[in-house]
C-alpha cells in the first residue's frame, strides 16, 4: 500500500501561529510538538498519535470538512491543529494552531 505524501499549506492565521510558537521560548516544548504533528500529517494522517476527527463546529473558507488533529495529549491547553483537505488531491491546507478549545 502506498502512502500518500501531502503538501502542508497554511492559512495567514495558521503562520502567524507557527511564528509566535517559534519564537515564544517558553513555548519551545509545545512548538518541537507541533512541528512533529506536522510532519506525521505530511506522510500518514492515520499516525495514531495524531488521534485525527472530523472537527464539526468549523468549517473551511469554501464549506471543506474540518478536522482537527492532535499536537500534544494530556496537557492542560493542549494545542491542536484545524486543517482541511485541499486545493488539490495531495495537499492539506493547516487553518490553526491553537489550544484545545
Amino acid at each position: 500500500m502506498t502512502q500518500i505524501e501531502y503538501e502542508l499549506k497554511f492559512t495567514e492565521e495558521a503562520s502567524l501561529d507557527m511564528e509566535e510558537l517559534k519564537t515564544d521560548h517558553s513555548k519551545k516544548a509545545v512548538a518541537k510538538a507541533v512541528i512533529k504533528s506536522l510532519k506525521f500529517m505530511k506522510s500518514n494522517l492515520k499516525h495514531p498519535s495524531l488521534k485525527t476527527h472530523k472537527y464539526d463546529e468549523m468549517e473551511g473558507p469554501n464549506g471543506e470538512e474540518v478536522f482537527e488533529s492532535y499536537a500534544q495529549n494530556n496537557t492542560p491547553g493542549a494545542y491542536r491543529i484545524f486543517w482541511h483537505y485541499g486545493p488539490g488531491k495531495k495537499a492539506i491546507t493547516i487553518l490553526t494552531i491553537t489550544p484545545h478549545p
